[in-house]
């Protein structure tokens, strides 16, 4: 019997998902043409997935473990089944492989059940509850069904109603991991992930690289959308891969705006646009809602708008507000989905179509427009921050080793006190600097979050501009932001350059010997990682090292790293305001005095503001220049000369 109807059941599968699958790609392709290398994409799918996708999983060693059980385990099954089963190749090696491989993916069952019996909250349920039966029911079916085949058991063994009830248990797994794969189900993150992999909208993110600076949108190009107002707009890599989520709630559970009550969920917002793309609504989402907002509120389709002021839509413009843009659900996606590529994607039409940019947005844009600075502040006081440091002006010059930008801070009278502390910093290690004073624009960061790609773009081409006038080994900057927009995103407008953070720059300059520094003596210091310092750009030691070149020991936030908390000051969240239950400063204080420090040490001028901002008992906040400013003792070439002195003296 078994003979009979395996292999009709296993091509019947087969012809269904592949025709599922054809459904699926027809849904992909909705969205805009998005030029991939088909077949060096799908050549580097397995190093891929083995190597950057396993290094984000591998992070939940136990889930990692269980991960490589179950997925491996069915790949090896399935590959086997058909060739077994369905081919009714007689090996007693292919057999026993499978009946290896049906083991192995029984185990990894278990602690998938072991996991679904009181699952954390950041899980879906829903359908993900019957993922551990189906994993049973196909591994321990093909078990049973193969051991014939083997010649562990006689071929007759169990009789027709044993071979029934088999049949019946294989085809339940069988229908849902071949069908759930393609017709939607647990297992459609299989299917829709591998591809993603291989059409990566951001190809550059594999193989150790890092990917993070915005894509611009073509301004000059009539026929294209200034943002994505539908789902159509998306790029058809785009729809993949929201279709790729596997509902772990990682995302979720690392955002700074779903943890403040504000409304976003990044795992929800990707699970819209999925419904967006298929059409109907979110009624029969599993997992967390947006808080405040009950499930059942949001639908739509293709080429509905995603945001409506009116009438039900898929999102609503405050939860694309919400997002600090800090990357952290980006960070730790196993399926490497780009949730801030998309919002502010989405976050552009808000603002260019309609100009719907809520709270101080519309007040910041124009100003940026009008003043070149987000304050609203007279261009050409810029450098009055600096009127009795003699700062050399670089258009005066033409040249030097290092362009001091100084970013937003020179407008603001507390990150002022971060950059005399550089400068004091450079002069004492004799460094060859320059500004650009009120030549110096906006960076356009906060524009450019905003979803204002044009005031941006102006900006960028301005500061592009006159940057070529002039020679210089690098730019260092004390705001991670401009940091990140320098060197990420104005390569796509002419600027090539070497870009570094100050932290960084500081700390090569302690392991050269050109500063001379005192040993910290103020007590416990506890260190604040910037998102667009560490997750944008991998930056997490200089800091550190700059810090322990003046003797303090860092005690790290249990949240720290790649994992560290946004202080709730990127994207433009402190302009557009949107309310939450807690504000996201206020938690990351509860952090930091939880390592009982007495200073927190930042990197960036609005983790500065934020921090500053908490209301109650917190520590000293200090930028790196100000704490390594305060330990400077004496220039090295006067420290040198001194020591030359006394080696002199004794030697007379």
């Amino acid at each position: 019997m078994l003979n009979v109807v395996l292999p009709i059941l296993i091509f019947t599968a087969l012809a269904l998902a592949l025709l599922g699958a054809l459904r699926r790609v027809g849904l992909w392709r909705q969205g805009r043409p998005s030029p991939v290398s088909v077949l060096g994409g799908l050549a580097a799918m397995p190093r891929r997935y083995l190597m950057d996708l396993h290094d984000v999983v591998a992070r939940d060693k136990v889930f990692a473990n269980t991960h490589v059980a179950t997925g491996g385990g069915f790949v090896a099954a399935a590959v086997l089944l058909i060739l077994v089963h369905g081919f009714q190749l007689e090996s007693r090696v292919l057999s026993g492989a499978l009946i290896v491989a049906s083991v192995v993916m029984f185990a990894g069952a278990l602690r998938v059940a072991a996991r679904r019996r009181n699952p954390p909250a950041r899980l879906s349920r829903g359908p993900w509850m019957r993922l551990p039966k189906s994993l049973f029911a196909f591994a321990s079916g093909v078990f049973l069904v193969t051991l014939p085949t083997a010649g562990v058991v006689p071929a007759s063994f169990g009789g027709w109603a044993l071979a029934a009830v088999l049949t019946l248990v294989v085809a339940w797994g069988i229908a849902e991991m071949f069908l759930g794969m393609t017709w939607g189900g647990p297992m459609k993150h299989a299917f829709a992930g591998a591809l993603h992999l291989a059409f990566h909208r951001r190809p550059e993110r594999f193989g150790g690289g890092r990917s993070t600076g915005l894509k611009p949108l073509d301004l000059g190009n009539p026929e294209a959308p200034l943002g994505v107002g539908k789902p159509a707009d998306f790029t058809w890599n785009q729809l993949l891969g929201f279709d790729a989520c596997v509902q772990c709630g990682r995302c979720e559970a690392m955002c700074p705006a779903f943890a403040a009550g504000q409304p976003l969920n990044p795992k929800k917002l990707i699970q819209d646009m999925v419904v967006g793309m298929a059409g109907g609504t979110d009624a029969a989402y599993a997992g967390s809602p947006y808080p405040g907002k009950p499930i059942g509120e949001h639908g739509g389709d293709a080429h509905s708008p995603i945001v409506l002021r009116e009438g039900r839509a898929l999102v609503d413009a405050e939860t694309l507000w919400s997002c600090t843009t800090c990357r952290a659900c980006v960070e730790e996606c196993p399926m490497m989905i780009e949730h801030v590529d998309a919002i502010v994607d989405m976050r552009r039409y808000l603002t260019m179509e309609h100009g719907n940019t809520p709270n101080k947005g519309r007040e910041v844009l124009e100003n940026l427009a009008t003043t070149d600075n987000p304050g609203g502040f007279d261009p050409a006081s810029r450098m009055n921050w600096a009127a009795d440091l003699d700062l050399p002006l670089i258009s005066r010059r033409g040249s030097a080793d290092v362009l001091l930008w100084m970013g937003d801070g020179a407008f603001d009278m507390r990150n002022q006190r971060t950059l005399r502390a550089l400068v004091k910093v450079l002069r004492a290690a004799q460094v060859d600097f320059a500004v650009l004073g009120n030549e110096e624009l906006d960076s356009g960061d906060v524009a450019r979050r905003l979803g204002d790609e044009a005031t941006f773009q102006a900006l960028a081409v301005r500061n592009a501009a006159t940057l070529a006038k002039y020679r210089f080994r690098e730019i260092v900057t004390c705001d991670p932001h401009s940091f990140h927009v320098l060197k990420n995103e104005y390569p796509a407008f002419g600027v090539s350059c070497t870009v570094t953070h100050h932290s960084t720059f500081i700390s090569s300059l302690m392991e050269k010997g050109r500063l001379a520094l005192g040993e910290w003596t103020g007590g416990r210091v506890t260190y604040h990682d910037p998102c667009y310092l560490g997750r944008y750009n991998g930056e997490y030691e200089a800091p550190r090292k700059a810090l322990k070149g003046i003797g303090i020991k860092v005690v790290d936030m249990e949240r720290s790293g790649f994992r560290s908390r946004c202080c709730g000051g990127g994207g433009g969240a402190p302009i557009t305001d949107i309310p939450g239950k807690r504000r996201i400063p206020d938690m990351r204080m509860e952090e930091i005095n939880a390592t009982k420090a007495d200073v927190v040490a930042v990197g960036c001028p609005q983790c500065t503001a934020m921090l500053e901002g908490v209301v109650g008992p917190r520590p000293e906040v200090l930028d790196i220049a100000e704490l390594v400013a305060a330990q400077l003792v004496a220039a090295p070439a006067a420290a040198q000369r001194a020591k030359k002195d006394v080696a002199e003296e004794v030697a007379a």
